[in-house]
């Protein structure tokens, strides 16, 4: 059995800096991600869409990010059990929970962080005949490598953000981009759709409205897609690729099973406080929680992983007083015998 004082449920972005202010207090983590390596849907779905709201960032990809919190949170010797999911959650007499994977794995631990982001999730998929039949062979939900487009025809289809960011993003990369989409707006960033009219005019996207995607051509593989236009008939536009882009539905999966208050498919918490559930010693940090006012962003998530952490160290040691230190003054000191700290000023007499 594995244990930790931490059980992080979910190794995303949040779930890893958890590590970091974990550590801080001396408090050892230990990650469960259904996902077969760390970085949550920043490695899984866009590891290389740029992120522009990371303080001290103006512009870091996903990817690089997880690389990041990855090198910050080594020194503190964090365990992952990997493409496992937390399946059920067994508190003990003493306030201890033990938590086991789909897979049989058991975890001993004095708290348990829920940091799974939105949960276990699935691509919402157009209904269109025989769409299965080409997945993986020209059909894809999830851009994850853009130069497996290079030099390739690419037909996209949605109206978000995410449709609009990689139209843009693959003008430069594949041979010919068509974006397509039911409506003649947009829901996507107001600069995002300037972006694409612009590109549009200057002939290196194709962009198709009001209009759907009805039918796939090919064999074996994606030749070419039906195409309806509104008041027109039908065509068929060549391509190698079609990318429907109509964003992923969110399941918590198992975790909505374990008497947690849950409100509109996230877990409610305490967010005047701890980030506390109602279940005491259960804490849910980042996209998967939901209190009044919360915005779902990375930069939030973090902040709420430093209060838990906090929490979370009274709980374990309550007759323990914490002076907290800030890390300009204290330095960082690992698991692992380092110790990251400033230059101390040289104090010398004035003669």
């Amino acid at each position: 059995m594995i244990t930790t004082d931490i059980l992080i449920i979910g190794a995303g972005p949040t779930g890893l800096f958890t590590i970091f202010e974990a550590g801080l207090l001396k408090l050892k983590c230990h990650l469960i991600d259904a996902l077969p390596q760390p970085g949550g849907q920043c490695s899984e779905i866009y590891p290389k869409k740029p992120i522009y709201d990371i303080p001290a960032y103006p512009e870091i990809l996903a990817g690089d990010l997880t690389h990041k919190l990855m090198e910050q949170t080594k020194q503190f010797e964090p365990g992952f059990t990997l493409g496992e999911r937390a399946e059920t959650i067994d508190k003990q007499d003493d306030g201890t929970f033990i938590v086991t994977t789909n897979k049989g794995t058991k975890h001993h631990a004095k708290i348990v962080a829920i940091a799974g982001g939105l949960g276990s999730f699935e691509p919402r998929k157009p209904k269109i005949e025989n769409l299965e039949k080409f997945e993986d062979n020209g059909v894809e939900y999830i851009i994850k490598e853009p130069e497996l487009y290079r030099d390739k025809k690419v037909v996209i289809s949605g109206g978000g953000d995410s449709a609009l960011d990689w139209a843009i993003f693959l003008s430069d990369v594949a041979s010919e981009v068509t974006l397509i989409h039911r409506r003649n707006e947009f829901r996507g960033a107001l600069d995002s759709v300037e972006k694409a009219q612009e590109l549009k005019n200057l002939g290196k996207i194709n962009i198709i409205t009001p209009a759907e995607v009805k039918g796939i051509i090919g064999d074996d593989k994606v030749t070419g897609v039906v195409v309806e236009k509104k008041g027109e008939d039908a065509v068929i536009i060549d391509t190698d690729h079609f990318i429907p882009l109509f964003g992923l539905s969110p399941k918590l999966g198992p975790i909505a099973n374990w008497g947690l208050e849950i409100e509109k498919n996230a877990i409610k918490v305490n967010n005047a406080l701890d980030y506390q559930t109602n279940i005491p010693g259960i804490y849910a940090i980042g996209d998967v929680n939901t209190y009044p006012g919360k915005l779902k962003l990375i930069l939030c998530g973090f902040h709420e992983a430093t209060l838990m952490c906090q929490s979370a160290y009274k709980r374990i040691f309550p007759d323990k007083k914490y002076v907290m230190k800030y890390t300009t003054v204290g330095g960082v000191e690992g698991f692992d015998g380092t110790k990251k700290e400033a230059p101390k000023a040289v104090v010398k007499a004035i003669e």
